[in-house]
């Protein structure tokens, strides 16, 4: 077994252990695995040891990525923030954007998918810990935002995303993500057929789970640290 097949295998019982003790059945939470930074073989390695759905932070790694291995019928997510300049390729080569916290961005990806392709399923990204430079729209704007996302042609609004701060304080992290489940239920009992909360990571994914993830994204628990850039060379002294 390889190294990513042996992290696969352990994330996957840290999952099923999780959705147990929540009273959860496991098959009900999707593993996601984030491989931004990381080549295509090793996308490759994760998907034989029956990885089906990755995750991508950068527009063009991750398009790069989707035509590499294309051939192995992986499910794409676009998971980082999107700029409007970057739209299209996003459209046409992913199968989910998970970040979308302004309408201009759905807009134009609305807009810009090929009426030959499935809708493209979307979450809406909600900054539930208030933090200044984190994206995603506010709690009290989400509800707004998510019925005009839903309006929208060629795309499937699946449901909410966030990134809570990083704490070790699991008190902390279950209320931020019970913001998030508390407004998938408003929402649902406003009419819209909600089926995800994509929340939780490598270190805090059980907690995602006892307050309802359906979806959890990991990538440095299968994929080990990301490698860090070399720092760059020491000037040499001229005198």
């Amino acid at each position: 077994m390889t190294t990513i097949a042996a992290r696969l295998d352990a994330v996957r019982a840290r999952i099923d252990d999780a959705a147990r003790r929540a009273g959860r059945n496991p098959a009900d939470v999707k593993l996601l695995a984030v491989s931004k930074t990381w080549p295509a073989e090793a996308v490759r390695e994760a998907a034989i040891a029956g990885q089906r759905a990755f995750g991508e932070n950068y527009v063009q790694e991750g398009v790069d990525k989707v035509e590499a291995l294309r051939a192995l019928g992986l499910e794409w997510h676009f998971i980082g923030p999107l700029q409007s300049n970057k739209t299209r390729p996003v459209a046409n080569a992913f199968d989910w954007v998970h970040g979308i916290d302004r309408l201009k961005i759905a807009e134009r990806l609305s807009a810009q998918r090929d009426v030959h392709l499935p809708p493209l399923n979307v979450c809406i990204q909600v900054n539930v810990s208030g933090e200044d430079r984190k994206s995603g729209v506010a709690p009290g704007e989400a509800v707004a935002l998510a019925q005009a996302v839903a309006a929208l042609p060629r795309l499937n609004l699946r449901g909410l995303m966030c990134i809570p701060e990083p704490t070790t304080d699991e008190a902390v992290l279950r209320a931020r993500f019970a913001v998030l489940r508390g407004l998938c239920e408003e929402l649902r009992g406003a009419g819209l057929a909600l089926d995800t909360l994509s929340m939780g990571m490598s270190h805090d994914l059980e907690p995602a789970i006892a307050e309802g993830a359906s979806i959890v994204r990991v990538g440095t628990a299968i994929f080990g640290e990301r490698p860090r850039p070399a720092p760059p060379p020491t000037p040499t002294p001229t005198a």
